[in-house]
C-alpha cells in the first residue's frame, strides 16, 4: 500500500476541509522525508495549512480517513 502526502486547508466549518494530494510514495521513509521538507519550507510562507502523510489502499480511502471527524481525547486529571 502506498503512502500519500496531502496538503489540508481548513474550510468554512470544522467539518469542511480542502484536500490536495501532493505526492505518493511506496516507502514510509521517503514519504516522511518529503513531508518534513515540505513542512520546513512552508514555515515562512503563506500559512494556514497542514501537511499529513496517510497510509491507505487508495486515494479515496486516504481522503475518507482524513475527512472523518475524530473525537477529542479525554484528558485525565494527571495528564493536564
Amino acid at each position: 500500500m502506498p503512502y500519500y502526502i496531502y496538503k489540508i486547508t481548513p474550510g468554512a466549518t470544522s467539518l469542511m476541509k480542502r484536500l490536495e494530494k501532493i505526492e505518493q510514495h511506496e516507502s514510509y521513509k521517503a514519504a516522511r522525508n518529503s513531508a518534513r521538507s515540505m513542512r520546513g519550507a512552508g514555515e515562512g510562507g503563506e500559512g494556514n495549512y497542514t501537511i499529513k502523510v496517510m497510509f491507505a489502499d487508495s486515494e479515496l480511502a486516504a481522503e475518507e480517513r482524513l475527512m472523518e471527524k475524530r473525537e477529542e481525547q479525554i484528558l485525565r486529571e494527571w495528564e493536564k
